[in-house]
């Protein structure tokens, strides 16, 4: 498809979503997030993993570590439209719009299964060795990137099917971040208690940034326009802010319990924080710099989640066998 024709379909996908009436009444009436709608995950057990989107068909992939398994969520009419099944321990998962092909990252095993993203049929196995986690997508090349192991960052080219690149780190990353104009990535590396900055184009580390007293810094976001990048440590829960030119700490704030993805809301100088702890920590800029905006009722153990702009949604998952529910997608907007 074109890139008017993606466009297109987009927009058509935008006008019916934004028409979907709501499934349930708002759980926080504070100003910051609202539940939209909850979609039901039926069957699914276990702790949930991260999430990722593709916007041309509306589809939501859901990393069901517990379940081994991978939903694929039809957003429009907001419900599971198709089930991947024989996965061990799926816990990353991207998408690659150019190649379209959908990866997911294994930690049982270390492999990385591709998907074609229009049937969903297998596209071949990429074997890491062990532990393959988080994937990010560089949006210039359209490969994928994805920590792994004992200490790795692994590139991928979904096209070829191949591992083009790669990167040494001190012990195994976790949450991570890519800037495709200076071609590095920021990665959370908790065991070793640092912020590694990558030189993807070299394949080797040339930074690591630490923060005394803070540990088990997990989920990270960045802000390339302001260059900043939030980091979420948890002992203690803090969300700290730093400069990614030098690495100094730009501002501090208590965090939720259990941290695992944070967010930029760059159209309302927001931050969100999913944790745990059953929160999503909102987080406001001013002109005074970073406040406690509100705290957001979701369900214990829903730590992961997905904020996507084009959407204006946040998507929360949140796991079964809170108040013996069903495990579902909770779809927050953002107030305007």
């Amino acid at each position: 498809m074109s890139f008017v024709g993606q466009k297109a379909a987009l927009c058509c996908f935008l006008a019916l979503f934004w028409t979907l009436p709501d499934k349930v009444q708002a759980a926080d009436p504070g100003p910051s997030l609202v539940l939209e709608r909850t979609i039901p995950l039926p069957g699914v057990s276990g702790r949930i993993d991260h999430l990722a989107v593709d916007l041309r068909r509306g589809r939501l992939f859901v990393a069901e570590l517990g379940n081994g398994t991978v939903d694929v969520v039809d957003l429009a009419a907001g419900k599971v439209l198709r089930r991947i099944e024989g996965l061990k321990e799926p816990q990353g998962i991207g998408y690659a719009p150019r190649a379209d092909i959908v990866a997911v990252a294994n930690a049982g095993d270390g492999s990385v299964h591709l998907f074609q993203g229009e049937d969903l049929t297998s596209a071949g196995v990429i074997s890491l060795g062990g532990d393959a986690d988080n994937i990010r997508l560089d949006v210039q090349t359209d490969r994928l990137v994805v920590g792994h192991g004992s200490g790795g960052l692994a590139v991928l080219d979904p096209s070829s099917r191949s591992v083009a690149g790669g990167t040494k780190l001190a012990a195994h990353p976790e949450g991570f971040q890519l800037d495709p104009g200076t071609q590095r990535a920021f990665v959370n590396v908790p065991d070793a208690g640092q912020v590694a900055v990558v030189d993807l184009a070299a394949g080797k580390q040339v930074a690591s940034w630490r923060v005394p007293g803070l540990s088990a810094n997990f989920p990270m976001a960045l802000d390339r326009a302001a260059s900043a990048l939030a980091a979420v440590f948890r002992s203690p829960p803090q969300l700290v802010l730093l400069d990614t030119k030098t690495g100094a700490v730009t501002a501090k704030l208590p965090a939720c319990g259990d941290a695992d993805d944070v967010f930029f809301d760059a159209k309302r100088h927001r931050i969100y924080v999913s944790c745990g702890e059953g929160v999503v920590e909102v987080v406001q800029q001013d002109a005074e710099g970073y406040r406690p905006l509100a705290r957001v009722k979701t369900s214990s153990g829903a730590r992961t989640s997905l904020f996507v702009p084009d959407l204006d949604r946040l998507f929360v998952a949140a796991r079964a066998g809170v108040s013996g529910l069903d495990a579902a997608i909770l779809v927050l907007r953002p107030e305007r």
